[in-house]
């Protein structure tokens, strides 16, 4: 799909960002996460005016290129002309959240099977391995009100989420917030594969739960284990794939 690039046109901090959130949603096409063309990441473009990036609405995510990304305000009008329409619904949740926690930088919604399906469960996230103990340091839950479509549910949304960054979306999926685009990124895999490994491990027997006690102090653990480097870790390796299978995201 040829798209005219944008790299002349916004600042270096936008490309980059820009890149960045293309790889995201490759990532998320690469990893089996996508829903067709109805979920979506976004990410806060550095500065005061309270942009941000979305999906060009319509494009499956293994198209989506850097100059791609469409450009909107907060009530999600589009900011630099793209020939791509934009899903304001699909902007609701994501707006909301942007707008009450000026920490995120990025926002990551999904609709996989084990992650409805854990959503779907009454007792929620169980703590049955070592990757859910990463989320229930920051779990929140949403109850399900129907497609977001109404402005109505945004405080209650902003409300259930609160400080933490890994909310269930009740009967709909899962969603993580980041300071960046690959700590979002991170959240999820570990969000996702929590949430099968629960699925799978409620087919075999009995549970074995972990101590509470071992829960604590997560947040050092996870900088323990990531070298003090958070998803910084893991995300160049993952670009690298990227560019072994793909690079057009770059586009």
């Amino acid at each position: 799909m040829n798209v005219a690039s944008l790299r002349e046109v916004v600042s270096e901090e936008e490309w980059k960002l820009r890149v960045d959130l293309a790889a995201a949603y490759r990532l998320v096409a690469l990893y089996g996460w996508s829903d067709l063309v109805f979920t979506h990441i976004t990410a806060r473009v550095p500065g005061p005016e309270h942009h941000f990036l979305i999906n060009p609405y319509g494009l499956m995510f293994d198209e989506i290129t850097a100059s791609s990304l469409v450009k909107v305000d907060p009530a999600c009008n589009k900011v630099i002309a793209s020939p791509f329409p934009v899903n304001p619904a699909g902007f609701t949740i994501h707006s909301c959240i942007h707008e009450a926690r000026p920490d995120v930088g990025c926002v990551l919604h999904t609709h996989t099977r084990s992650g409805v399906a854990v959503s779907a469960q009454k007792c929620g996230v169980l703590p049955i391995s070592q990757q859910s103990t990463f989320v229930l340091a920051s779990l929140a839950y949403h109850d399900y009100e129907g497609v977001a479509l109404r402005d109505e549910e945004k405080p209650r949304l902003c409300a259930d989420l609160g400080d933490k960054n890994f909310p269930v979306l009740r009967n709909h999926g899962l969603l993580t917030v980041g300071r960046t685009i690959s700590d979002a990124f991170l959240s999820m895999y570990t969000f996702e594969n929590t949430c099968r490994i629960q699925i799978d491990a409620q087919a075999g027997g009995e549970l074995v739960t972990i101590d509470p006690r071992i829960m604590q102090g997560m947040a050092q653990v996870l900088k323990t284990v990531t070298a003090g480097q958070g998803a910084g870790i893991a995300w160049p390796a993952l670009l690298r794939r990227l560019d072994r299978l793909d690079p057009s995201y770059k586009d």
